[in-house]
């Protein structure tokens, strides 16, 4: 039921608009606006999400498991690693996700198998979601670490703002992929 519930959640803030959510200061935007969009026409949804068939189930499980949209954990791969399972960055954060080992090792999970990068990275942004109630900042505290995103009261850079917006982007041109 949490589960359905967050789901809800994340699909409403994402159908609305929220006005300056990760500019604004620490915690909630200050101005919703909510609106829910058309459904799109069939056409315009995308039927299967662009992931490598080894990474499928993986990504799959992880949005089960979570209630996070199938769609979100797609595009954040897509930004963080471009779906490389091996791929590794200057911070040492590692797989399709992009996953530190000492977040994974705190969820209790193992950074370099797939299934298990891509199950940590959605706990994660799951746990993310839930301290700080927008999916802006989720995303911003994501890549940056929630501690800055706290500090700055938002994105506390524009690498951080591109980031947002690029994951975004991505994730409504997937919505409704499976």
């Amino acid at each position: 039921m949490r589960r359905r519930l967050l789901a809800l959640l994340v699909v409403a803030l994402i159908s609305g608009t929220v006005a300056g959510a990760v500019a604004n200061a620490k915690g909630r935007p200050a101005t919703v606006r909510a609106r829910i969009p058309a459904l799109p026409a069939r056409r315009e949804v995308a039927d299967v999400c662009p992931v490598p068939a080894a990474f499928r189930p993986a990504f799959v499980r992880a949005a089960r498991d979570t209630g996070l949209p199938l769609a979100m954990l797609v595009a954040v791969g897509q930004v963080e690693s471009n779906l490389t399972a091996d791929a590794r960055s200057s911070a040492d954060a590692r797989g399709l996700l992009q996953v530190l080992p000492s977040t994974a090792a705190e969820l209790r999970l193992d950074v370099d198998r797939p299934a298990s990068n891509v199950l940590a990275g959605a706990r994660y942004l799951e746990q993310l979601l839930q301290e700080f109630h927008s999916t802006d900042l989720a995303l911003a505290a994501y890549n940056a670490g929630p501690t800055a995103v706290a500090d700055a009261g938002g994105a506390p850079t524009q690498e951080t703002l591109d980031y947002v917006a690029n994951v975004t982007a991505l994730w409504r041109d997937l919505r409704g992929c499976r």
